[in-house]
């Protein structure tokens, strides 16, 4: 009886969506009709003044757009929900009123028009927390007049495909337990999905901190940090669109990732939030063309290239900034050799009273800024000393004039003309001598001022942060958009300048910073920034949280991939899953024989995605020319290669953050201790098959 009930409510939902964007179409098509008739007239009424004509065209086409666009929007997001509109249901008792109720939860809400409250409520409004809520009983939702307290009797949760209500459940401790396993059990796709479905508390809770928040979240492999972060931005957007629409911006480690999570903002409607690597951001802003790729990067620190470790760590450290900030320091003191500016014998401006606009007036400009506003206040001085002499040479003139008659006006009024021109001529000539000698107040490039420090050396993604902070402490230089929230993805590789910078650059309100301290391949001094952002970025007001279960992998993948680690802490998901397989190898006929029968192996199991990872781009290419000719592959080499699924052969530090069905692990020369994060790396991207190949 209860399913019938609820087949019917399905039914009558989407009947009434169906309604609705039949409605919002007729509007379309009234609107387009309302606008082509006026558009006629206006151009007959005003077809001898074009600059009216002009002018309602722009604003005609103004209201075109943002009529359009509210439109489209809701047939877009309607049109989805007729196919699952929802996918939750809570019943409370508002405690407040006493009186009982019910919501819908699903990806976008919907209101009828004649109606005031909502068929279905988006998963991002205050009232929706109930659904996320982890147990029954007494609780309450942040409503904007303040917080409600309820009690939830029920929460009942469907699964909804292609308008038919194909299963329910009913909970009385986690609502998602079941369906999760469901979602998780299914195979992986070549771009990151919403888990809206799925979300658990914990990671509702970081989803809806205040907009003020600055949260950090250090999340074991799979606990979904990015799935948070994404979503945070889609809550943060749904609740205070006005202020941060077109102002939220997201880095992540590299183009492969970037491309992989592309669609997660617009499947849960949002569009316009700037995304980018930081290297790429930061290249833009210094136009930089020459960097050391990612790739060359990732293989001198995995090959154990000491030198270059040595200097990775030197440069993504405090000391490093501290050092940038004693160089500031110095040319604070030393750049500018103060002296008294003259001009025609003339002080214009005292030694001392430079020093006093330097050291008291605008201490706290940024040093070149500061140099160019006193250059800007001594040639006023100097214009203003130049004017008064002019003004004292014309009025020399004027009355050496009134003092003749006119027989001596014909003849000593043009050399008097030529001597006040050329007293004038003097004058300018001095002004410039002066301007000239002012090359003490005259500043350095900034890149010219680190490759100095750099020693010219070829720049690498760590040198990118430190130029952007030479520029901001000597020039007060600014990114010109405005930004109000920023989300870091992958914080574990972030050093301290890169953090610093962000908050200086960009000045957000607030940052989402998510990683995993356990997946740093960056060699670091002391511990990772990531964790203690708060006491060395001013201004935030940050709150920490520790993410401990994992729900990509099986429990066994998890198992097998925190003995690399020895953290007995991880709590991996109960779905248990199959053995990992472990085989070895004497050559390379025997690698590639193993590697074409596990590949068929996973196939044959209904798995789509199997990425075969290697520790570095050698293994990788060796592992590709194996099997180019067997099988169809994919080599992610580079940086802006695109996954598209599929099997594909891919160096570790490129797989961060992806996920696969299988994943066939290389252990090819991974014995050293500090090889273990790769491996944890490594063997974590894997949902369901995990195969370990090593050499014998």
């Amino acid at each position: 009886m209860d399913l019938q009930i609820e087949k019917q409510h399905v039914a009558d939902v989407i009947k009434s969506i169906r309604e609705e964007i039949l409605n919002y179409i007729n509007k379309r098509n009234k609107i387009t009709e309302s606008l082509l008739n006026y558009r006629k007239k206006v151009v007959e009424e005003y077809k001898d003044d074009e600059d009216k004509l002009i002018e309602y065209f722009d604003h005609e086409r103004f209201v075109e757009e943002e009529t359009y666009k509210t439109i489209d929007k809701k047939i877009k997001e309607m049109s989805i929900l007729q196919t699952s509109p929802y996918f939750g249901r809570v019943d409370f008792l508002d405690k407040e009123y006493n009186e009982e109720d019910k919501i819908y939860v699903g990806r976008f809400g919907f209101t009828r028009e004649e109606d005031y409250e909502p068929v279905v409520v988006d998963w991002r409004a205050p009232i929706a927390s109930l659904f996320y809520a982890g147990k029954l009983g007494e609780t309450e939702y942040v409503a904007p007049s303040g917080k409600v307290p309820v009690d939830i009797l029920n929460k009942r949760q469907y699964v909804i495909k292609h308008e038919n209500l194909v299963g329910m459940f009913d909970s009385t401790i986690d609502i998602k337990d079941e369906i999760l396993q469901m979602v998780l059990s299914k195979n992986a796709e070549e771009k990151l999905k919403d888990i809206i479905m799925t979300i658990q508390q914990e990671q509702d809770e970081i989803i809806r901190k205040s907009r003020e928040k600055t949260v950090v979240v250090d999340g074991v492999a799979g606990s979904g940090k990015t799935t948070i972060a994404l979503h945070r931005v889609a809550y943060l957007l749904y609740n205070y669109r006005k202020s941060l629409q077109d102002k939220v911006m997201i880095f992540g480690p590299n183009n492969v990732f970037m491309e992989y999570i592309s669609m997660v903002l617009p499947s849960l409607g949002e569009t316009g939030v700037k995304q980018s690597t930081f290297s790429d951001f930061a290249c833009t802003l210094l136009d930089i063309n020459e960097l050391m790729d990612l790739g060359t990067y990732m293989e001198k620190i995995i090959s154990g290239n000491e030198e270059f470790i040595k200097e990775v760590k030197y440069k993504t450290s405090l000391e490093y900034k501290n050092k940038l900030d004693s160089v500031v320091e110095e040319m604070n003191r030393e750049l500018f050799k103060v002296k008294d500016v003259k001009l025609a014998g003339e002080i214009v401006l005292k030694e001392e009273e430079i020093k006093e606009l330097f050291y008291k007036y605008y201490k706290d400009m940024p040093l070149f800024r500061r140099s160019k506003k006193i250059r800007r206040i001594i040639f006023s001085k100097i214009r203003d000393v130049r004017d008064e002499i002019v003004r004292k040479i014309n009025l020399e003139y004027k009355k050496s004039i009134e003092k003749l008659n006119k027989d001596q006006l014909e003849l000593e009024g043009s050399f008097l003309e030529l001597k006040r021109k050329i007293k004038i001529r003097q004058c300018i000539k001095e002004v410039i001598i002066v301007k000239k000698s002012l090359s003490w107040l005259s500043t350095r490039d900034c890149m010219d001022i680190y490759n100095d420090i750099n020693e010219n050396k070829e720049f690498t993604i760590d040198d990118l942060a430190p130029m952007l902070y030479l520029k901001i402490k000597l020039e007060g230089f600014k990114y010109q958009e405005e930004v109000k929230h920023v989300v870091i993805d992958e914080a574990q590789d972030y050093s301290y300048l890169q953090f610093i910078v962000i908050k200086e650059l960009l000045n957000p309100s607030s940052i989402t910073v998510v990683g995993d301290a356990n997946q740093r391949l960056i060699p670091v001094e002391g511990e990772i920034p990531m964790g203690n952002i708060g006491q060395f970025v001013q201004g935030l007001d940050v709150e920490y949280f520790k993410l401990k279960k994992s729900y990509r992998s099986t429990a066994r993948i998890m198992q097998y991939a925190n003995k690399y680690l020895g953290d007995t802490s991880i709590v991996p998901m109960v779905r248990e899953g199959r053995m990992i397989v472990e085989e070895e190898y004497i050559n390379k006929e025997e690698m590639m024989e193993l590697l074409i029968s596990n590949i068929e192996e996973i196939k044959s199991r209904e798995c789509e995605s199997i990425g075969i990872i290697c520790k570095d781009l050698s293994g990788a290419l060796k592992v590709y020319d194996l099997l180019k000719d067997k099988i169809y592959i994919k080599l992610i080499d580079k940086e802006d290669s695109i996954y598209k699924g599929g099997v594909v052969i891919i160096p570790s530090y490129y797989a961060k953050g992806l996920e696969f069905d299988g994943v066939i692990l290389v252990d090819e020369g991974l014995k050293l201790k500090q090889m273990n994060k790769i491996k944890y790396v490594m063997s974590t991207r894997a949902l369901h098959e995990l195969v370990v190949l090593k050499e014998k």
